[in-house]
């Protein structure tokens, strides 16, 4: 059912479902994510069960503000401290050690947890009145089936669990793609998962340069939204630059019918071939990524062709999505 969240008694009856132990899809600036009482095992394993989410693959727990993060961290390094006092509230996700005995289900059995402090009012909301009924924190991982496209409105959370699921609608989410996710357990940060925050931001934050996964020395630890293939739509995703595109199109002429197109760059198409406009800003991109691909698997196209990106670091969240989208073609 989907509760106007704007309304008090909205997020009372729905802070009251989550302490009782039941699930509850709420907004972020981000998407829309699939909630239930990071400190309750039992009910964090329904939503491994809702999405079809592997139990050892870690979600993301979401608190009211940087108060609560002993709740759930062991500990908390200086430089993931500057980056909580300057993007928190908002899209970024730290990855800290985590408190032995605490939200073992939501951390996927593993030693570390990951905390973001979101900045949607609605969750802002929800988050200070389950703290008041002693609920520390909400695992929230994306509202949609595992690996499949994230929501962005609270109609596409419904289309996903149906009328029973109990779904607080924010409007559509302002950002579009998910936070960035650094991993602080290293001594060094580490990028796992770029979003909207700018790489050069963070390291000025930080005061150090963030390293990659690829300048790990163990295995890169598991983490949400990092899977090769993910975020993807029932039609086959696939990137190409835009003299690519043309030719593509050439080749198939009239069997391009089931073919869907974003793109920045004019093509000449068929009349009746799905095409949009891609965004030529990288924010509004992301902010219309993945309803523009649930749109298109809506339609009922089989194949969806993206012009890539530009290679620049302004791109490189918008970039990830739609790599690993092609990535389960």
């Amino acid at each position: 059912m989907l509760l106007d969240g704007t309304r008090p008694e909205a997020i009372e009856s729905a802070a009251d479902a989550l302490a009782a132990g039941q699930l509850v899809g709420l907004p972020t600036e981000t998407v829309y994510g699939l909630a239930a009482n990071a400190a309750d095992d039992a009910a964090v394993r329904q939503i491994f069960s809702a999405k079809g989410r592997p139990a050892d693959h870690p979600l993301i727990v979401h608190v009211a503000s940087a108060a609560q993060l002993g709740a759930f961290a062991a500990s908390v390094p200086g430089f993931a401290q500057k980056l909580i006092d300057a993007f928190w509230p908002g899209p970024l996700t730290l990855i800290l050690p985590r408190r032995p005995g605490v939200a073992e289900a939501a951390a996927g059995g593993h030693p570390s947890v990951g905390l973001r402090c979101p900045a949607h009012p609605v969750a802002q909301s929800l988050l200070t009145a389950c703290a008041a009924r002693g609920v520390p924190g909400l695992a929230a991982p994306s509202a949609n089936r595992f690996g499949r496209v994230s929501p962005t409105t609270a109609a596409h959370v419904a289309a996903e669990f149906g009328d029973a699921l109990r779904v607080l609608d924010g409007g559509p989410c302002a950002v579009g793609i998910e936070s960035s996710i650094i991993d602080c357990t290293r001594g060094a940060p580490v990028l796992l998962r770029p979003g909207q925050l700018a790489r050069a931001e963070i390291e000025r934050v930080a005061g150090q340069r963030l390293l990659s996964k690829e300048e790990l020395s163990a295995p890169d630890p598991q983490t949400p939204g990092t899977l090769s293939a993910h975020y993807a739509p029932r039609a086959k995703v696939r990137l190409m630059d835009a003299k690519m595109l043309q030719t593509a199109l050439d080749v198939l002429g009239a069997d391009a019918k089931h073919v869907a197109l974003w793109t920045r760059t004019p093509v000449k198409t068929p009349a009746s071939l799905p095409q949009r406009r891609m965004p030529d800003d990288a924010a509004a991109c992301a902010q219309q990524l993945f309803a523009v691909l649930r749109g298109f698997d809506d339609a009922g196209v089989k194949l969806i062709w993206v012009e890539t990106p530009p290679d620049d670091a302004a791109w490189d969240g918008v970039r990830d999505r739609l790599q690993r989208a092609a990535a389960s073609a």
